[in-house]
């Protein structure tokens, strides 16, 4: 049984939309690695061509990320150029996901991203929306639960970003081939959030909609009566057989879900 205490209504940051802003691409899942390249090449167009005037990146932009000493590496290096360039063009906004948690200001700032707590209520064009990666209220994972405690404690970081770079670089290398061998047995595809936790988080922030990733079951639907959740894809444009990319764009007309360009 869930541990519905796990996922309390939290603070909340509130992200005020500038009065010019016309539309927000939300994107969420890209899990971006030397071994996805035709899913950086369609970041780095929807960076380019997005008519939007923010990007909000919802969690797991990175298949893993093992701290900002590792930005100077060559794919990292890259992702950092990227969105660095895409920055001065627009604003760009990022809340880690459960892997790239260790995502921190260091790298924020050489991006130019704004950094997003986890959850934040986005006051957007008479709307208010609780943005969240989404593994927080995946209350039936409690395996997972127990380990996201576990990495999100400060001394916890500490200890593991004061390992060796390369050590951890072996680590997230092992890691990274046990999910590609267990991609398809990945717990996001056998939960969801918690429908009860979701609606009291909306409660308490004031608001009727919530944007999340995660779970990679892009759809709207109606939590409860007068709250309704919009899930955000992932991108896999690698994939032969299922490749997948889309936005999530806002306006003051409402939602709309694009493919990728």
């Amino acid at each position: 049984m869930a541990d519905a205490g796990a996922a309390a209504a939290p603070a909340y940051f509130e992200y005020a939309v500038p009065a010019p802003w016309q539309a927000i691409d939300f994107i969420s899942d890209l899990h971006l690695s030397p071994a996805l390249p035709r899913t950086f090449d369609a970041l780095a167009q929807e960076l380019r061509q997005t008519p939007a005037d923010a990007v909000f990146i919802l969690g797991d932009l990175f298949e893993f990320w093992i701290g900002d000493d590792s930005r100077t590496q060559p794919f990292e290096q890259r992702c950092v150029d990227l969105l660095a360039a895409a920055a001065q063009r627009r604003t760009l906004a990022f809340m880690v996901g459960n892997r790239d948690f260790l995502v921190g200001v260091a790298m924020l700032l050489d991006c130019g991203m704004t950094g997003l707590p986890d959850p934040t209520v986005l006051d957007a064009w008479g709307r208010r929306v609780v943005l969240t990666h989404g593994d927080a209220l995946c209350l039936a994972d409690t395996d997972y639960q127990a380990f996201r405690r576990q990495v999100r404690d400060a001394h916890w970081q500490r200890q593991a970003l004061a390992r060796p770079l390369a050590e951890r670089t072996v680590l997230a290398t092992q890691m990274r081939a046990r999910s590609e061998a267990a991609r398809r047995f990945d717990s996001n595809f056998n939960v969801d959030v918690d429908a009860g936790a979701a609606v009291g988080w909306l409660q308490a922030a004031g608001a009727t909609e919530m944007v999340h990733g995660h779970t990679h079951r892009p759809g709207s639907n109606e939590l409860a009566p007068g709250f309704k959740r919009h899930v955000l894809s992932d991108w896999d444009l690698d994939d032969p057989l299922r490749p997948r990319a889309e936005i999530l764009r806002l306006t003051r007309d409402g939602f709309r879900r694009l493919p990728a360009r």
